[in-house]
């Protein structure tokens, strides 16, 4: 696999907001993004606001390619292919691996 540079936002622009097809929206915490330089996609890990605050639980996440529309906005893009899946897959275990290191 090439080389990604996990980046985990700061605490004030960690939380993203998400509009379902039915208008509601819903608050995400934004774990990491990491950019894949030999595509030039950008990717983020998003969790549900306050579902990693019990040890016990496995953490939900929910992984999609985005593109920046300005400083704010970004446009979410779910992923579809194997070979993203599994890239996200083994950089999510990375995460994972060095969140239990700390």
């Amino acid at each position: 696999m090439a080389n990604h540079q996990i980046n985990i936002p700061e605490e004030e622009e960690a939380k993203i907001v998400i509009e379902d097809e039915e208008g509601e929206k819903h608050l995400f915490e934004v774990l990491f993004t990491f950019d894949v330089d030999s595509t030039g996609k950008s990717y983020m890990v998003l969790t549900p606001e306050g579902s990693n605050e019990s040890d016990e639980e496995e953490m939900e996440v929910y992984p999609v390619r985005y593109e920046e529309q300005d400083e704010e906005d970004y446009k979410l893009i779910p992923i579809d292919t194997d070979e993203e899946w599994e890239m996200v897959e083994e950089l999510l275990n990375t995460f994972s691996e060095q969140e239990m290191d700390e």
